[in-house]
């Protein structure tokens, strides 16, 4: 196994501004509600935030001059849609994240809802996506899915949500302190080394395949680096940097421990 002997350097990734209008304005609100919350010192809770606009609200964040009385909460400890909760000292914090449960009553040989069939149901509510977080689908309880969503979606999921696909569901409005405990995705962690840190390079260490074909899907515009597309094969890698591969999957990689012994970056990456 490759053994790091140089000292380990912890590189990130530089903000990223944002790219178009719709981001602009969510960096816009995001120092709005920051402002309030501090003026006025009371609490104030942004919609659902993806990874990517969770960076942009930490830049926003920034500009603004605030460096505490914030967290991120999906609602789970492994969430990935997150709100902003904007908390003052002294102030009433009221998490407005709710859980909705859904059970499916699937007939003998039909397939269960997938999460894209849960999505795609919850979209047709239509409901806003930052009024929905994630949707967790427990390995050990087929059937069943758990709806993260801001407390008045939730209360529009009850009254509305019949079916999703050909299965019918009931649904029962969950505070969060009413949750079951989750299984843990176990997530194994892979090693690889690499002879640079360029995303053409990791890519095919993760993929198990050429440098070549890395390239040739990046060009085609099936690379994201942490949601946004990927520009350049020569394009520097961080550690924490998540990359989506159009029809691959996703990964994550975890750590930048060092050199081989053979002068070599290693890699600490999963797939999710």
């Amino acid at each position: 196994m490759a053994r790091s002997i140089d000292p380990v350097v912890h590189a990130v990734r530089g903000f990223v501004p944002a790219r178009t209008d719709e981001e602009r304005f969510l960096m816009r609100h995001i120092e709005d509600l920051a402002r309030t919350a501090q003026s006025r010192g009371i609490a104030r809770y942004s919609g659902f935030l993806s990874d990517r606009e969770q960076e942009l609200a930490r830049a926003a964040l920034g500009r603004a001059g605030l460096e505490e009385g914030f967290r991120f909460d999906g609602g789970w400890s492994e969430a990935e849609r997150r709100i902003l909760c904007l908390e003052p000292e002294y102030s009433y914090p009221e998490n407005p994240i709710c859980c909705v449960e859904l059970q499916g009553r699937a007939q003998a040989g039909a397939v269960l809802p997938a999460h894209k069939d849960y999505l795609g149901s919850l979209m047709g509510l239509e409901l806003r996506r930052e009024a929905l977080g994630d949707i967790v689908l427990p390995a050990d309880t087929p059937g069943t899915a758990y709806v993260f969503a801001l407390e008045t979606a939730g209360e529009l999921i009850c009254r509305e949500l019949l079916q999703v696909g050909r299965t019918e569901v009931t649904t029962t409005l969950l505070s969060l302190d009413e949750m079951p405990e989750f299984p843990q995705a176990e997530r194994k962690t892979q090693t690889a080394t690499v002879s640079s840190l360029r995303l053409d390079a990791v890519l095919a260490a993760m993929l198990h395949c050429s440098r070549g074909q890395a390239c040739e899907w990046i060009a085609a515009g099936r690379v994201e680096i942490n949601h946004l597309p990927a520009e350049s094969a020569h394009a520097p890698v961080y550690e924490g940097d998540v990359f989506t591969v159009r029809g691959k999957g996703r990964f994550g990689l975890t750590a930048l421990p060092g050199k081989s012994k053979k002068d070599r970056s290693i890699i600490e990456f999963f797939q999710y």
